[in-house]
């Protein structure tokens, strides 16, 4: 590998700085402000094709940070393609009087569905209130009283043969009231009145009739007997046939009353589903109804017409954007009510729409987190959008559910759904839910970056203004505008990008408006800007110091001048909410005679993660690519994080034990004034690092409160350097010379840095005696020759059992103590 020298980086280097000039306005005031989202080219592609592309399937899952813009720019383009439907229409629901239970679905055209309610409330009230009336007016009483008096003399037609026979044998019919049975039978006469057979024997013990009545009336009776049971079968007919009849006159006169409004309702709305509908209204009314009472039956509800989605008959797609994604909000639900003795009861017009029939042919806005929070809502989505079918489920009401049995008809539903979620929520669903791969085909990525160029500083700009406007802020002047653009390049810490996380930014906008205001500024600067920055941090920072009051106190070992032998200062950062901070950690090690090879303290103690893990193997592969030997490396070394009190992870400190591992085979002493970051390879190669900024102003602080003396600062991958964005403290401090910050892109280059010593090769033969690795070869070989004199003694009494079960990767640290994580 080829060596190469550090990099000591200036003042221009450690820091990028915005110029305000850059600007054409003084304020904010004077921008024009638009809507446009820049740096998210492919995302608006991706969107643009999700919202016009009609084809199954093609719903769109928008990934991202929060923060970047996301829900804002599915919204303007939506507000800016203006989607367009021509299949928007009404749903009602309505009786099923075969089937109460199934609530009946009516489609309409869109905005027909309000004016049919109206029109079916007031067929309902004639029902209730003109309907008896108009049947008991002309001319219908009169041709009931005409088929009446008809039937009556038909009826007196077929008993009258059998009644003049029986009046000529002094015999009559006569009609007894037998509870609720009529029976007619035949009876004696006297002297032309009908007397019952116990009187006719009273009558004869008297001499008041003959006996011979009673024989001839027990003679005639059996003859007469089997006519009248003729007649009274042929009258039983009659009197249903009569029966119907008048039923029949009942309804077909309620036909041509109710007709006229029936046929205006068929040909206002020739639909096939109202048609049938229509049909059964009526063949209720006139087959059910006439007999009932006009307070029995309330026929409004009976016949009325639930509404659950009306639309405007306009082409715009309509657009629902649902906050709280339950269950019940997404498919809709049937209200329950209570009747007679407070049973609960539900019928259709309990039934209530959601978000997705409100959505239908339009576009449903859903946050993924807020759907999967809500029990049940995302596995309903998925059914739906895969049968293509809206099932309006009743509530799990507990006790309330055997008697809440409405399920109204499945809904026909065509909607496009916009998904917006994270990267590891988009993963999960695309590796655990098929439903998800097949019908989500559109990914719209949204960049948390952005380039750091004059359109996206004009962004900044508008993202600003559009803030100041919508919450009444302060204006803020260009300097401020910059101080803001910088911050941006703070958070995203990569060489010519700012972050497009714009809620980070607003947040600072706010607290630097609310400082302007109250110093009674006309327009926030950057002055005001650089004091929110420090305000937000300073609120979060208790960990930080209380890291430092250790560190002063002695409780916690740093040291920050002088040399020490296998004893190197690392830098880790700690997390609190979306702030960093760094601080540096001491990592030591030691070597000797054995066969145990590289020993991670934290990795036995299970308490170090599997990057942390990973990146310490990698020094094993690095020390036999850096020491050329011509035997087998034979020692026992362990590697720690000193007072680590919590878990660890990240390679981000494989330089650095590199370095220390080095130290403590050969004995040379390293700079304690210096701290390193840096992940490595097995080629020796310097990697970039995250927290680089965060890292520097840690050990900076420490540095600062031991006092600068002048030598110290930070070692950083040459990959890092065009990352650093620090603080303004710091850039002075390196411009006076007070502190420093180097950049390697090699092993070599930092242990020459740490160490004083060469590292070069001497020629293709090796390196040279006096070098560090010179040096290091010597002392692996002497660990070697004296592993081979006691190899038993020396692997017994050094080797350490490795750990049985993977670290946590994120232990809880005990209270006294900082979790030194480092990544």
């Amino acid at each position: 590998m080829e060596m190469s020298q550090p990099v000591r980086l200036t003042p221009s280097q450690l820091r990028w700085r915005c110029n305000p000039d850059v600007f054409e306005f003084e304020t904010t005031a004077a921008l024009e402000i638009q809507d446009s989202i820049v740096g998210q080219e492919t995302a608006r592609e991706a969107l643009m094709f999700g919202i016009q592309c009609l084809a199954e399937g093609q719903n769109v899952y928008v990934r991202g940070s929060r923060g970047t813009g996301r829900i804002t720019t599915v919204r303007q383009m939506l507000r800016e393609l203006q989607p367009t439907t021509s299949s928007k229409r009404d749903r009602c629901f309505v009786n099923n009087f075969a089937c109460p239970d199934r609530p009946r679905l009516l489609t309409l055209p869109a905005g027909q569905a309000t004016q049919f309610k109206r029109r079916m409330l007031e067929f309902a009230e004639f029902v209730q209130d003109g309907l008896r009336k108009a049947l008991d007016g002309e001319p219908h009483v009169g041709r009931r009283e005409a088929a009446r008096s008809r039937l009556q003399q038909e009826m007196q037609g077929i008993s009258a043969p059998l009644e003049k026979e029986l009046a000529e044998n002094n015999l009559a019919l006569v009609t007894l009231n037998q509870g609720p049975v009529n029976t007619t039978v035949i009876v004696p006469t006297v002297d032309g009145e009908p007397v019952p057979p116990e009187q006719l024997v009273a009558l004869i013990k008297e001499g008041k009739v003959p006996e011979q009545a009673l024989e001839e009336f027990q003679t005639k009776i059996p003859v007469f007997q089997k006519e009248l049971d003729r007649v009274s079968r042929e009258m039983n007919g009659f009197v249903r046939r009569a029966k119907q009849e008048m039923e029949q006159l009942r309804q077909a006169a309620a036909r041509e009353v109710l007709g006229p409004l029936e046929q205006h309702l068929r040909s206002d709305y020739p639909y096939p589903e109202v048609q049938a509908f229509l049909q059964e209204v009526l063949k209720d009314v006139v087959e059910n109804q006439l007999d009932q009472s006009e307070n029995e039956i309330d026929y409004v509800a009976l016949y009325g017409v639930n509404i659950i989605l009306q639309n405007d008959v306009g082409p715009l797609a309509p657009i629902v954007e649902e906050v709280v994604p339950s269950m019940m909000n997404l498919l809709g639900t049937v209200d329950v009510s209570f009747g007679p003795q407070s049973m609960p009861m539900s019928d259709y017009r309990g039934i209530r729409g959601g978000a997705i029939l409100s959505a239908d042919s339009g576009y449903l806005l859903l946050e993924v987190e807020d759907l999967l929070s809500e029990p049940g809502a995302y596995r309903a989505l998925m059914r739906t959008l895969r049968t293509r079918k809206l099932e309006i489920v009743p509530p799990e009401a507990g006790w309330m559910r055997p008697y809440v049995v409405v399920q109204p008809e499945p809904i026909p539903i065509k909607l496009r759904v916009i998904l917006i979620g994270d990267v590891q929520t988009f993963y999960r669903l695309d590796a655990f839910d098929p439903d998800f791969r097949e019908l989500f085909k559109v990914l719209a990525d949204f960049e948390d970056q952005i380039g750091r160029e004059q359109e996206s500083f004009q962004q900044y700009a508008i993202v600003v203004a559009r803030l100041v406007k919508e919450e009444n802020l302060l204006p803020f002047h260009r300097s401020g505008v910059a101080r803001l653009i910088e911050h941006g390049a703070r958070i995203v810490a990569r060489d010519g990008k700012l972050t497009a996380k714009f809620g980070r930014i607003a947040d600072i906008a706010r607290e630097a408006a609310f400082l302007a205001q109250q110093a009674d500024k006309a327009a926030v600067d950057a002055e005001d800007v650089r004091v929110a920055i420090l305000r937000t941090k300073a609120r979060a920072n208790l960990p930080s110091r209380r890291f430092q009051e250790f560190v002063d106190q002695g409780t916690i070992v740093i040291r920050t001048a002088g040399v020490e032998v296998g004893q190197i200062n690392g830098l880790a950062v700690m997390r609190s909410g979306p702030l960093t901070y760094g601080f540096p950690a001491r990592i030591t090690a030691t070597i000797g005679p054995g066969s145990a090879g590289l020993i991670d303290i934290e990795g036995s103690s299970r308490m170090s993660g599997t990057i942390h893990t990973k990146g310490f193997h990698i020094l094993g592969g690095l020390l036999r690519h850096l020491l050329h030997t011509n035997h087998p490396l034979s020692f026992s070394a362990s590697v720690a994080f000193e007072q680590s009190y919590g878990g660890i992870d990240g390679d981000s400190a494989s330089g650095a034990e590199m370095i220390c591992l080095l130290s403590a085979l050969t004995d040379i002493p390293i700079r304690q004034d210096l701290a390193i970051t840096g992940a490595i390879d097995q080629h020796g190669r310097i990697q970039a690092i995250g927290g680089v900024n965060e890292k520097i102003e840690g050990f900076y602080d420490t540095c600062r409160a031991a006092g600068l003396t002048g030598t110290q600062g930070v070692v950083i991958p040459q990959a890092n350097a065009g990352d650093l964005m620090l603080r303004e403290d710091v850039v002075e401090a390196c411009e006076a010379g007070q502190f420093h910050v180097f950049a390697v892109d090699s092993i070599y280059a930092a242990i020459e840095l740490f160490t004083g010593k060469p590292t070069q090769l001497a020629g293709p033969s090796g390196y040279d005696e006096d070098s560090v690795l010179g040096i290091a070869v010597r002392r692996a070989r002497e660990f070697w020759e004296k592993t081979l004199a006691a190899p038993v003694r020396l692997t017994q009494s050094q080797t350490v059992p490795a750990p049985q079960t993977p670290p946590p990767t994120d232990p809880l640290p005990p209270p006294e103590k900082f979790n030194n994580k480092n990544t």
